[in-house]
Order: structure tokens, then C-alpha cells, then sequence
């Protein structure tokens, strides 16, 4: 029981202290080992009006992709890309595979292996 309290409890510290740090990853300001103690990554924040939303939200209706998107979200579905066009055939994996360079190559299994 007493191991069993202290699991709670240090749970309980690291969601305290981790879960402030996880809200940074929406704003252009993020911790880092510096003296500032923080970083400034302008990139990662995108202002957009009100009526700029809107006009995205009414658009995203009009042509059904709000639907859509709310319909995968109840399903928990991945998001489908807009214009991916037909995939291809076995045989032309294979042949892409077979006729990329060296390069190409190296560059594929590195992303493969997380290098």
C-alpha cells in the first residue's frame, strides 16, 4: 500500500511539472538550456484574423471537408491528404525501388532508421 502511495504521488509531481512544458509547443516562445532560459522560434506561431478563420471555416463547410474532418475525429481516423490521386501498384513500388540511385537510397533508409 505504502509503495503504492508513493507511485501516486510521484506521478502525480512529473504530470505537475511536465504538463506546463507540453503547452509551450503552440507558442513561439519554448524553454531552453540557455541563460535567457528561453527560445524565441517566431515560426512556430501563425496569426490569423478572426475573419480570417471564419473565412476558412466557412470554406472547409462548403465543400465538405469540415464534416469530414469531424467525422474521422469521432472515429479516431488519420486525416486524409487532399489530392493524393490513386496509389500505386505492387509493381511499381518494386520498380521505383529498384530504379532509385545510391543516394536515393541511403537518404530512404536513413529516415527509415531514424538517422
Amino acid at each position: 500500500m505504502n509503495s503504492a502511495k508513493h507511485t501516486v504521488l510521484a506521478l502525480a509531481a512529473t504530470t505537475a511539472f511536465v504538463l506546463p512544458t507540453m503547452s509551450n509547443a503552440s507558442s513561439m516562445w519554448h524553454a531552453a538550456n540557455s541563460e535567457a532560459g528561453v527560445a524565441y522560434y517566431p515560426q512556430h506561431f501563425k496569426s490569423t484574423t478572426r475573419a480570417q478563420v471564419s473565412a476558412e471555416t466557412a470554406a472547409a463547410r462548403n465543400d465538405g471537408t469540415l464534416d469530414q474532418l469531424n467525422a474521422q475525429y469521432q472515429l479516431n481516423e488519420p486525416v486524409p491528404v487532399k489530392g493524393a490521386g490513386p496509389g500505386k501498384s505492387r509493381k511499381q513500388v518494386i520498380a521505383d525501388l529498384n530504379s532509385e540511385t545510391a543516394e536515393e537510397r541511403r537518404a530512404r533508409m536513413n529516415l527509415l532508421s531514424g538517422s
